[in-house]
C-alpha cells in the first residue's frame, strides 16, 4: 500500500486555467513505466503521422481502441489519430491524404493500401452531437466509454487520462463517459459496443449500465440496416465472435441484430450450440478468411436445417440464397459475398454451383449480374478497358 502511495505522489498532472486565473487539475499523465505500453507494438506509420503533426506544431495523439489494446498487451488492428490541427492543415502536411465527410470532416492518410483516420478535436459548443472543432478537453467528453478515452503520445511515450480510463481498465470495468441518461438515446449502437467491449476484454459492465441497456434495448429498432450490417461484420471478424454473440444474446440485443437467429437460439438449444460453435470456429487454425467464409458462420447452421439435396442444384442454390438473404435480415451483406458463402456451403457438401446457375439468379428482378459475379470476373472488363486506354496514346503518337 505504501508503494502505491509513493507511486501516486510521482504522478504528473495536466492543468488548465479557469476564468478566475485558478489552476485546475484536468488530467493525469502516465509515464512509460506506469502505462506499460510496449513501444514496439506501436505502428510505425501511425507514429510517423503523430510525429509529423507534432513537428508542425500541432498537439496530436493516438486515441481510442488502439490505446486500450496497447495497454492490455494486445496488438491493435487500427490506429486512429486525433489532433488540434484542422482538416485543411492536416492535408497540407500530408500529400498522401484526402478530406472526407460532409458534416464533420475527417482526413484519411494513405500508406499504400493502409488508411489512417485523423480527426480534429471536436467541441461541446452545440452539445454532444456538435460538429464544430474544439479542444482536447471537449473532445474527451464525447468519447463513449472511459477505456476508449485515453490519449497516447508515442513521441513522448505518455498516456493522458482526463476521465479515469486507466483506473477503469485496471479495475476491468466498462464505464460510460457520457451520462447514462443520454448515452444510448444519442446513439443506440453504443449498447452493442458496450457489450462487445466487455466480451472482448473480459471486463464487467456495472449493474447500472446493464439495467440501462436492458431498459433501452428497443432503441436499436430505429437503427438503419447499413449501420447494423457494419456492427455485425465487426463482430464476426473479431476473434471473440462467439463470446460477443453470446453476451449480446444474454442482454437481449442480438434480437435486433439477427432476429431470426436469436429466435432459433431461444427455441432450439441444439441450434444455439451449433450456431455459437460456428462463431467460435472463426479465426481458429484452418481459418483462411476466404470470400464468404466469415459470413458463412451466420447462415451455415440454418441452411443445414432447411437444405433439400434431392432438388436440382440450380433450383436448390436459388432457394438457399434467398433463404439466407431473408435469414440475416436486417443485415444487408453484398450479394456477391453472400453468394460466396452459399457456394462454400454447397462445396462442403460436395456440390459445385455452376456459373450458369449464378447468372440465372442474378438475372431475376432486382438482382445485379455484375454483383453476383466473382471479383475476378467482375474486374476483367475493367482491365480490358484500361488496356485500350493505354494503347490509344501510342497509336496517336
Amino acid at each position: 500500500m505504501r508503494g502505491k502511495r509513493n507511486k501516486l505522489h510521482k504522478m504528473r498532472y495536466r492543468y488548465s486555467t479557469e476564468e478566475n486565473g485558478k489552476l485546475v487539475k484536468k488530467a493525469i499523465v502516465y509515464e512509460r513505466n506506469e502505462h506499460g505500453i510496449n513501444f514496439n507494438d506501436v505502428d510505425s506509420e501511425a507514429f510517423s503521422i503523430v510525429k509529423r503533426l507534432k513537428d508542425s506544431g500541432h498537439e496530436s495523439y493516438i486515441v481510442g481502441g488502439a490505446v486500450r489494446d496497447l495497454i492490455l498487451k494486445k496488438k491493435p488492428k487500427d490506429f486512429d489519430i486525433v489532433s488540434e490541427a484542422s482538416p485543411a492543415r492536416i492535408k497540407k502536411i500530408f500529400r498522401n491524404a484526402r478530406i472526407i465527410g460532409r458534416r464533420f470532416k475527417l482526413v484519411h492518410v494513405y500508406f499504400g493500401p493502409r488508411i489512417f483516420e485523423v480527426s480534429t478535436f471536436r467541441s461541446l459548443k452545440d452539445g454532444l452531437t456538435s460538429n464544430t472543432f474544439g479542444s482536447i478537453d471537449d473532445d474527451v467528453q464525447r468519447r463513449d466509454f472511459t477505456m476508449n478515452a485515453l490519449f497516447y503520445d508515442p513521441v513522448q511515450q505518455i498516456v493522458v487520462d482526463y476521465i479515469g480510463g486507466m483506473k477503469d481498465i485496471q479495475a476491468k470495468q466498462v464505464k460510460p463517459v457520457i451520462p447514462l441518461s443520454r448515452i444510448f438515446k444519442d446513439d443506440p449502437v453504443r449498447m452493442v459496443r458496450a457489450v462487445k467491449y466487455g466480451a472482448m476484454t473480459g471486463f464487467t459492465l456495472p449493474l447500472s449500465l446493464r439495467m440501462k441497456i436492458k431498459s433501452q434495448s428497443s432503441l436499436l429498432a430505429s437503427i438503419s440496416p447499413s449501420r447494423l450490417t457494419e456492427e455485425i461484420f465487426k463482430i464476426i471478424h473479431s476473434p471473440q465472435a462467439a463470446r460477443i454473440t453470446e453476451s449480446l444474446d444474454a442482454m437481449g440485443l442480438y434480437a435486433y441484430l439477427q432476429p431470426n437467429a436469436a429466435k432459433l437460439m431461444k427455441s432450439d438449444s441444439a441450434f444455439r450450440k451449433r450456431y455459437l460453435r460456428s462463431m467460435a470456429a472463426l479465426h481458429q487454425p484452418g481459418y483462411k478468411d476466404l470470400p464468404g467464409e466469415t459470413l458463412g458462420a451466420l447462415i451455415n447452421d440454418y441452411l443445414e436445417d432447411i437444405a433439400d439435396w434431392d432438388k436440382g442444384i440450380g433450383e436448390h442454390y436459388k432457394m438457399c440464397f434467398s433463404a439466407a438473404r431473408q435469414f440475416v435480415l436486417p443485415m444487408n451483406p453484398p450479394r456477391f459475398e453472400l453468394g460466396f458463402a452459399v457456394r462454400r456451403f454447397f462445396a462442403a457438401h460436395g456440390q459445385t454451383v455452376k456459373k450458369a446457375h449464378i447468372m440465372d439468379l442474378a438475372k431475376r428482378p432486382g438482382s445485379s449480374p455484375a454483383k453476383e459475379e466473382t471479383p475476378a470476373a467482375e474486374s476483367a472488363p475493367r482491365k480490358k478497358r484500361r488496356r485500350r486506354k493505354k494503347r490509344k496514346p501510342a497509336a496517336s503518337g
